[in-house]
């Protein structure tokens, strides 16, 4: 995997200005303080009309607490979803970018797609990396990664003093970078504002490792094999196109762990037969994925 990488927000700990809401406990509290109030409601039953009041008092604040909570989440980085997301990019000077070109004239019309949150937010934390001119390794993957929304990801290394390559991943195909999207890279990362006077910029497009998943599993008596088969091929498929990144490694013990859904007894992988490696300038792709069931063993 690459040596740059920034903080994983979904490691941190729950911000404490989002509290935790249980909606009997709520409802407690406005017993407790109506019987305070007028003790002679020490006798409530569920069928008083002053009870099914509580009972909505307490639902409205629930909602208007979870209101809040969203409205605070809404604003972290960690958190935020689309239109919120790109308010608080705009705080940083990024702009979601277009994936995939449309085309209005087709029937029915094909929208533009747009990059995920996710690669959106790693942008926005890479953001602080492009105020550097002092040619880091972040500020050219900042710069490569702003190029175009058709680059998956990319990387930056140095074999040589004063030379720098940057490899990209391509989100078309395979992952291979085309000569125009490279073309779009290299302006991108010789910009005056990102290159050193004193750096030569190479811009090449990753080397793709194209594997295949084949997989027999054995689940226990009970389940509908075909629905934990389904399961574990999701699993499967949502790990390897986790893994389609830049210098990141596909394990056996990713592929295990994809693999062993619920209902799952045990995994026999045939394909890959060992950890790929991937180094600075390389990505993989898979290209098929194939899960089969066995028959039951005895348990």
């Amino acid at each position: 995997m690459s040596s740059f990488t920034t903080v994983d927000l979904t490691l941190l700990d729950p911000p404490d200005i989002v509290e935790a809401l249980d909606y009997e406990v709520i409802f407690e509290r406005k017993l407790a303080t109506l019987v305070e109030l007028d003790p002679e409601f020490n006798a409530l039953v569920e069928s008083d009309p002053a009870y099914k009041i509580l009972q909505l008092s307490a639902y409205d604040e629930m909602m208007l607490r979870q209101r809040i909570n969203e409205s605070c989440r809404a604003l972290m980085l960690a958190y935020a979803q689309d239109a919120d997301l790109d308010q608080i990019a705009a705080n940083f000077g990024v702009q979601r970018l277009v994936a995939a070109s449309g085309d209005p004239s087709a029937i029915p019309p094909v929208p533009e797609t747009y990059e995920s949150n996710e690669d959106l937010r790693r942008r926005v934390q890479l953001s602080f990396e492009g105020f550097t001119t002092a040619g880091s390794q972040g500020s050219y993957v900042f710069a490569a990664l702003n190029a175009s929304g058709m680059v998956r990801d990319a990387n930056a290394d140095s074999l040589v003093p004063g030379e720098v390559l940057v490899y990209v991943l391509s989100r078309e195909g395979n992952g291979t970078a085309s000569e125009q999207l490279i073309e779009a890279v290299r302006a991108a990362v010789n910009a005056e504002k990102v290159r050193p006077m004193t750096d030569k910029v190479t811009v090449l497009s990753a080397a793709v490792n194209e594997y295949e998943i084949e997989a027999v599993i054995t689940t226990y008596p009970g389940p509908d094999s075909e629905v934990v088969r389904a399961a574990a091929q999701a699993a499967a498929q949502d790990y390897v196109d986790a893994m389609h990144r830049m210098a990141y490694d596909v394990t056996l013990s990713g592929l295990y762990a994809a693999l062993h859904q619920a209902g799952v007894q045990r995994v026999d992988l045939i394909q890959p037969a060992a950890t790929i490696v991937n180094g600075e300038g390389q990505a993989s792709y898979c290209t098929s994925i194939a899960v089969t069931v066995a028959e039951n063993y005895d348990v």
